[in-house]
């Protein structure tokens, strides 16, 4: 049984047009309802703690999208929930299952450019009608999504470079608001230096104009040569063999989703556990909250 549950019931009707679903109003009708086993959190982040708690003492699994919680301490109480309840709990980030980024980890074990001296992660989209529409999408609240894109868009980009560079450490940040309508900032550029001692740049940007260069989302630099993970996914390695590059591989982004889910049906019906702990997730949490504390004092900030 597959149940919708909105406050929108035209939202929640249009999902049980394609789904099947029971429609719900609110996610204690559904619960109580005893109707299904596993809860996905699909809400502004500042509603994640009450909806997963709430779905944890219901005793349902629960599939929560990043990020966990807009706080490490509201963190801290839905981890505490989902040790008590003993059920799954997995914290969505489709950057862990990117093709190409997987496909960059390959190559970077191989030791296809030597060792990595540094890192650029570079985002810059125009604002997505998907994702800001309407007449106040939560995403333009500071208060909801508790800040702006590095705390939402960012951790996409800062995952992987946590999965090829260990764990960051500290970071240096400036933060601006480019486009006025979001309340938090939609700039970010940021100095992250990890347990590796590399130095990585990170910068997202939501620009308030609809061009863009398609510039490539991220380009590792090694002492023999460079990966490059262009925006369309495609990945080449110079290594000096051809002065195009070497196509390596070609990722899809959409992908990530469906293999992301494919994982949380694992661990469901099979007991798989994911590739990550609910506890890694945090990492991408702390790591915005550095850029903020050190966009405010100017300094290196450390990451905790």
């Amino acid at each position: 049984m597959t149940g919708a549950i909105d406050i929108d019931q035209a939202c929640a009707k249009a999902v049980a047009v394609r789904t099947g679903a029971q429609v719900f109003e609110t996610l204690d009708q559904g619960l109580a309802s005893g109707t299904f086993d596993a809860v996905l959190v699909l809400l502004p982040h500042h509603l994640h703690e009450d909806a997963t708690i709430a779905a944890f003492n219901a005793g349902q699994h629960v599939f929560l999208e990043k990020p966990m919680a807009p706080t490490v301490d509201a963190c801290s109480r839905i981890l505490d929930a989902a040790s008590r309840a003993g059920r799954v709990f997995m914290v969505g980030e489709n950057a862990q299952y990117w093709p190409e980024i997987t496909l960059a980890q390959q190559l970077l074990n191989e030791g296809a450019i030597g060792d990595v001296v540094t890192v650029r992660a570079w985002h810059c989209l125009p604002p997505m009608s998907e994702f800001l529409e309407g007449n106040a999408p939560w995403r333009l609240s500071r208060a909801h999504a508790g800040g702006g894109v590095a705390i939402d868009a960012g951790s996409h980009w800062l995952r992987p470079l946590r999965r090829w560079l260990g764990e960051l450490v500290e970071v240096v940040a400036v933060t601006g608001r480019p486009y006025p309508a979001m309340e938090g900032e939609s700039m970010v550029r940021a100095l992250c230096r990890f347990e590796t001692d590399v130095v990585a740049s990170f910068d997202v940007v939501l620009p308030p104009g609809p061009g863009f260069a398609p510039v490539p989302v991220f380009q590792i630099t090694g002492t023999t040569g460079e990966i490059v993970i262009e925006l369309g996914g495609r990945v080449r390695v110079y290594d000096g063999s051809d002065p195009g590059g070497v196509v390596a591989g070609h990722g899809s982004y959409l992908q990530s989703f469906v293999d992301q889910f494919a994982a949380f049906e694992a661990a469901v019906l099979d007991g798989v556990q994911p590739a990550v702990s609910p506890e890694y997730s945090v990492g991408e949490l702390r790591g915005a909250l550095a850029m903020y504390r050190s966009a405010e004092s100017r300094m290196w900030e450390p990451v905790w």
